[in-house]
C-alpha cells in the first residue's frame, strides 16, 4: 500500500489547474511529497514528455529512482534521468529528470522542444542561474512558438505571488506540509574565536549525541573540506552506535546512498552533509540537526574572473530549513552553532544567483537566444551584463553583440567562457589545465605556480615524492575525472600545439603581468590592474606571467595562482592584439610632456623608444593635459581681463564663461594654439594667458567690453588709469586734485556698477575711498581739506572742488 502524503490532497486542485491553465505555482514545504508525486499525477494528461529540473544531481538521481519504485520499474523505464556525464532514458521514458544546464542545452538545442510537454521547475526557491533562465526561455516559448507547452513552478519557500504574476497570473496552489515539532537549542555563549570552526562543530555534535536517545543526527557544513574535517574531529568522540556518513555532490553514487539508506537495527548514523540535505532529499530516521550556520554559494569572483563558491552566514530561511529536516519523521531538535541573540543578525534570505553570480554564461545563452528581453523575476543587472559582454567579444565570441560561430562552439562546452575558449582552441591537450582552473587549488599551502599543479595532476606518486606540499586527493581524483570528460567534449584535429602558459594566456587575456621595475616582485596586468607577490617564491623573478587567481586587494593583488610566459609565447597566442603605438601624454611624475613610441599588449609596454617627430598638435594637447593637472596660472593682465569678461557677463549671457572650471572643460577650443612650445611645468606656468582670453571675444565683443568695462579709467585730464577688477568692486587710485570738477561717480558695465576710487595726497598716500565722488565733495572733502593743506601747501586745496580745474601741477615756489 502506498503511503499517504500531504501533496496528494493537493493534487486534484493542481491537475485541474493545469489542465485549465496550463501553469501554476505550488508551493509545498519539504516532505510533502511534491518531487516524487506531482510528475506521476500529471503523466497521463500530458501529451509527449515530462522534463523536471532539478539543481543537484543527487536529488536527479534520487527522485527519479523513487518515482521508478513507485512504478515497480526500474530507472530508464518510463522515469528516467540525465545528469552532466550520465543519462538513464529510453524511448519509453514518460518522465525525465534533469539538472538545470541540461534543460537549458535542450531548449538551445531546439527551441521547440520537440516530444515534451511539460516544464517542471523543482525547488524554484533557491533561485540559481539557470533556474531562473530557463524559466524565462520556456516562457518565451510558450508565447512565441508553443502555447500547448505546460510550465509548472514548484517552491518550498518562495513567494510564490511574483512568479505566478511573471507566469500571466498562473493559479497558485499551496499544500501543507507533514511536520512533527522540532525544538530549537542555540549555544548559550558565542563559540571561542580562538576555536577552530571545525573542532566548535564537532564539539556541538558530541554533544546532540548525548543529549539525545533515538533517531540520526544531520550535521549541515559548507563543503566537502569541512566535512572531511569534522569527520576526522569526531573519530573516537561517539559511542560505538554511531556511524558517520559523509554526503556531498561530489562523492560517488554508492557513498551518497550510503548516507541516504536507513540506519540498521541498533545503529545511529550522523550525516554530515552541505546544503544539497535542505531540500529535496528524503533522508529516513532524522530526528536531530545540527547547523553549522554556514553555506556556501556562486559569487562573481573578479580575483578569478569567474563565478567561486564563497563561504557566507546562512540566512534566516536557509536555517528554517534545516530545523525542518528533523521534524520529518517524529519529534525533534535542532542545534544551532549561534547563539539566540545572533539570529537578529541573519539575513532574511539569500540572494538570487543572478544577482550575486559571473553573468559571462548568461550573456553567452542570451546571444545564442537571439537577444531580447526576456521575463526574468529577477532581471540581470545592464552593467554586470555589459561587462560580461565584453569580455565575450575580447573572446572572439561575440562581435558587434551577434554571437559568433566561435561563440557557438563556447556555448556547446560545459565550461565558463574563458576556460571553454582556452579547450576550443587549444584541443583535448588543454583538458587538465581547463579542470584544474574551474575547481578548487588541491595544493595546501604550495607557491602560486600554476605548473606544480600539472605536476600533481600528471604523476601523483613522482610528485608526492619529490614535493613536500600536502595534497587534497579527492579533489584531484575530481579534477582528473573532469579532464577525461572534457577532453572527449572537444576534437583534436585543428587544435593549436600551445604550452600550459599559452592555454593560460587564451583563458586570460586580461590578466598577462609585465614585472614592474625593482626588486619588488610586482607586475602591471595587461588589463590595467596591479599584482604582487611574495619574494622568495619560484615565479618571483618571472618577467612575464599569467595571473589566473588573485586575492581581493583592489589596488595590488595578490597572486594565487600563476604561470610563467616567454614573450614568444605571448606573441603566439596575441600578436593580433600586439601593436606599436604613438604616445603623447604629461607625466606627472616627471612633470613634462613625454612623446613615446610604444609597443603594447593592452596596459602593458614591450618596447619603448623615443618618438622625436611627434605633431606639434599632439603636443600641445599633452601640456593641455598638464595644465589642468596643474591648474591655471594667470597673469595680472590676464586676470584682469578675465574679471572684465565676467563682469560684462552677470549682463548677459553673450559673453564667455571665464571660471575656472569653465575655462578648463573648453581648453582645446580656445588654449591649444597659444600653447606653444610649451613642454614642462615651469614652461606653463609662465604662460601668459592674456591673449589667448582675448581670442574667445570676436571683434564686435572686444569693442563691446571696452565701453562696457574699459580696461582704463579715463580721467578729466585724459590720462588713463588702469582699473583693478578684484574683489568685490572695480577700483582704481588717483590723486585727488585730478577729479576737481567731476561731479558723476564714475562706474562700469551694463549694471553700472560704481568703481572703487581711491583718492591719494600728492604724496601719493591713500586719503579716501569712495564710492560716491560727488557725496566726498559735499561731506569729507572740506575735512580732507584742512587736514591737507598744512601738508601740502604748493598743491591746490579750493573750496568748491567741482567748480575747480582738474590738476596735476604744484604752485610755484614763493607764490
Amino acid at each position: 500500500m502506498t503511503l499517504r502524503l500531504p501533496i496528494d490532497d493537493a493534487l486534484p486542485d493542481l491537475t485541474a489547474a493545469m489542465a485549465a491553465r496550463g501553469m501554476a505555482v505550488l508551493q509545498a514545504p519539504p516532505g510533502a511529497g511534491k518531487t516524487t508525486r506531482v510528475p506521476l499525477a500529471l503523466m497521463a494528461q500530458v501529451q509527449g514528455r515530462i522534463v523536471m529540473l532539478e539543481p543537484r544531481r543527487l536529488a536527479a538521481r534520487a527522485a527519479a529512482e523513487r518515482m521508478a519504485e513507485t512504478l515497480g520499474e526500474t530507472v530508464g523505464q518510463t522515469v528516467g534521468y540525465r545528469i552532466r556525464g550520465e543519462a538513464k532514458v529510453s524511448a519509453a521514458t514518460r518522465i525525465e529528470v534533469v539538472t538545470e544546464g541540461i534543460l537549458t542545452r535542450m531548449i538551445q538545442s531546439d527551441a521547440e522542444l520537440p516530444g515534451i510537454g511539460c516544464l517542471i521547475f523543482d525547488e524554484f526557491h533557491e533561485r540559481s542561474l539557470n533556474a531562473d533562465l530557463g524559466l524565462a526561455l520556456a516562457l518565451e516559448i510558450r508565447a512565441a512558438l508553443r502555447d500547448d507547452l505546460q510550465i509548472l513552478v514548484m517552491s518550498a519557500t518562495l513567494d510564490a505571488a511574483p512568479v505566478a504574476a511573471l507566469m500571466g497570473s498562473a493559479p497558485m496552489i499551496t499544500s501543507e506540509g507533514r511536520a512533527f515539532p522540532v525544538e530549537t537549542r542555540w549555544l548559550p555563549r558565542p563559540p571561542d574565536a580562538s576555536m577552530r570552526y571545525e573542532a566548535a562543530v564537532a564539539g556541538l555534535v558530541v554533544q546532540a549525541a548525548e543529549d539525545t536517545a533515538e533517531g540520526g543526527l544531520l550535521v549541515f557544513l559548507p563543503g566537502e573540506g569541512e566535512i572531511r574535517r569534522v569527520e576526522s574531529a569526531l573519530r573516537g568522540r561517539l559511542p560505538d552506535q554511531f556511524d558517520i556518513r559523509p554526503l556531498f555532490g561530489a562523492m560517488e553514487f554508492a557513498a551518497q546512498r550510503a548516507a541516504l539508506a536507513p540506519a540498521a537495527a541498533g545503529r545511529r548514523k550522523v550525516v554530515l552533509a552541505t546544503s544539497i540535505a535542505e531540500t529535496s532529499l528524503t533522508i529516513p530516521d532524522i530526528r536531530v540537526v545540527v547547523d553549522g550556520g554556514r553555506a556556501r554559494r556562486a559569487r562573481f569572483d573578479p580575483n578569478s574572473g569567474m563565478s567561486r563558491l564563497v563561504t557566507e552566514r546562512v540566512t534566516r530561511a536557509e536555517a528554517e530549513q534545516r530545523r525542518g529536516r528533523a521534524g520529518r519523521v517524529a519529534t525533534g531538535t535542532c542545534y544551532r552553532l549561534w547563539t539566540k541573540g545572533e539570529e537578529g543578525g541573519l539575513q532574511a534570505f539569500p540572494p538570487a544567483e543572478i544577482e550575486a553570480a559571473d553573468l559571462t554564461a548568461l550573456a553567452l545563452e542570451l546571444a545564442l537566444w537571439g537577444g531580447g528581453d526576456l521575463p526574468f523575476l529577477t532581471p540581470p543587472h545592464p552593467g554586470t551584463l555589459a561587462e560580461a559582454r565584453a569580455l565575450l567579444a575580447s573572446l572572439g565570441a561575440l562581435e558587434q553583440g551577434r554571437i559568433t560561430a566561435h561563440g557557438r562552439r563556447l556555448a556547446a562546452l560545459p565550461l565558463h567562457p574563458r576556460l571553454g575558449h582556452m579547450l576550443a582552441l587549444a584541443g583535448p591537450e588543454a583538458a587538465p589545465l581547463a579542470a584544474l582552473m574551474a575547481d578548487r587549488d588541491p595544493l595546501k599551502a604550495a607557491p602560486p605556480d600554476l605548473t606544480l599543479r600539472l605536476r600533481a595532476l600528471a604523476d601523483l606518486r613522482k610528485f608526492e615524492a619529490e614535493t613536500p606540499w600536502q595534497i587534497a586527493r579527492p579533489a584531484l581524483e575530481r579534477i582528473r575525472e573532469e579532464a577525461r570528460r572534457l577532453a572527449r567534449a572537444v576534437p583534436r584535429e585543428g587544435a593549436a600545439a600551445l604550452s600550459p602558459a599559452q592555454m593560460a594566456a587564451l583563458a586570460y587575456p586580461d590578466r598577462i603581468g609585465l614585472r614592474r621595475k625593482g626588486e619588488a616582485p610586482r607586475w602591471l596586468l595587461s588589463g590595467g590592474k596591479g599584482a604582487a607577490m611574495e619574494p622568495g617564491t619560484p615565479l618571483a623573478g618571472a618577467r612575464l606571467i599569467v595571473a589566473t587567481d588573485l586575492d581581493g586587494d583592489a589596488r595590488e593583488a595578490a597572486v594565487r595562482q600563476a604561470i610563467a610566459i616567454s614573450e614568444p609565447e605571448l606573441r603566439a597566442v596575441h600578436g593580433d592584439q600586439i601593436g606599436w603605438q604613438d604616445l603623447c601624454e604629461w607625466s606627472r611624475r616627471e612633470g613634462r610632456v613625454l612623446a613615446r613610441r610604444q609597443e603594447r599588449f593592452g596596459a602593458l609596454v614591450l618596447a619603448d623608444q623615443p618618438w622625436p617627430d611627434a605633431p606639434p598638435e599632439a603636443l600641445a594637447r599633452a601640456a593641455l593635459e598638464g595644465l589642468r593637472q596643474i591648474g591655471l596660472t594667470f597673469s595680472p593682465a590676464a586676470r584682469r581681463l578675465r574679471a572684465r569678461i565676467e563682469l560684462a557677463r552677470a549682463g548677459g549671457d553673450a559673453w564667455p564663461d571665464c571660471r575656472d572650471d569653465a575655462l578648463l572643460a573648453t581648453a582645446e577650443d580656445w588654449l591649444l594654439p597659444y600653447l606653444g612650445k610649451a613642454r614642462t611645468e615651469a614652461d606653463l606656468r609662465s604662460l601668459d594667458l592674456h591673449d589667448a582670453l582675448l581670442s574667445r571675444l570676436d571683434w564686435g565683443q572686444q569693442a563691446e567690453l571696452d565701453r562696457l568695462v574699459p580696461a582704463h579709467f579715463t580721467t578729466p585730464l585724459g590720462r588713463k588709469v588702469p582699473i583693478d577688477y578684484d574683489g568685490d568692486h572695480p577700483s582704481i587710485e588717483i590723486r585727488l586734485q585730478e577729479m576737481f570738477g567731476v561731479a558723476t561717480h564714475p562706474t562700469v558695465g551694463q549694471a553700472r556698477k560704481p568703481l572703487r576710487v581711491t583718492l591719494l595726497s600728492p604724496g601719493q598716500k591713500p586719503i579716501q575711498v569712495t564710492l560716491d565722488i560727488p557725496g566726498f565733495w559735499r561731506t569729507s572733502y572740506a575735512d580732507v581739506r584742512k587736514d591737507m593743506r598744512g601738508q601740502y601747501p604748493r598743491h591746490p586745496w579750493p573750496e568748491d572742488p567741482l567748480e575747480a580745474e582738474p590738476t596735476l601741477r604744484a604752485k610755484p615756489r614763493g607764490t
